[in-house]
């Protein structure tokens, strides 16, 4: 299935989840924001939110400093 990933196409499994792609993408530990179809997706929820073909996911982190 096709979505768009932070403004670019991207392919994935069908039923691929928020987690899932996460950590395909290299964002595994890190604490991270995900957005999908402009609705925030909770990190308790990114187990078992599946993506559907067409999704739009941002994904933004923070970056610390001082």
């Amino acid at each position: 299935m096709h979505i768009t990933l932070n403004g670019s196409p991207r392919d994935c499994a069908p039923a691929t989840t928020v987690a899932q792609l996460l950590e395909d993408a290299g964002y595994g530990q890190r604490r991270v924001a995900v957005e999908v179809n402009q609705e925030i997706v909770p990190r308790s929820l990114h187990a078992s939110h599946s993506l559907a073909d067409g999704d739009r996911v941002e994904i933004v982190h923070a970056i610390g400093g001082g």
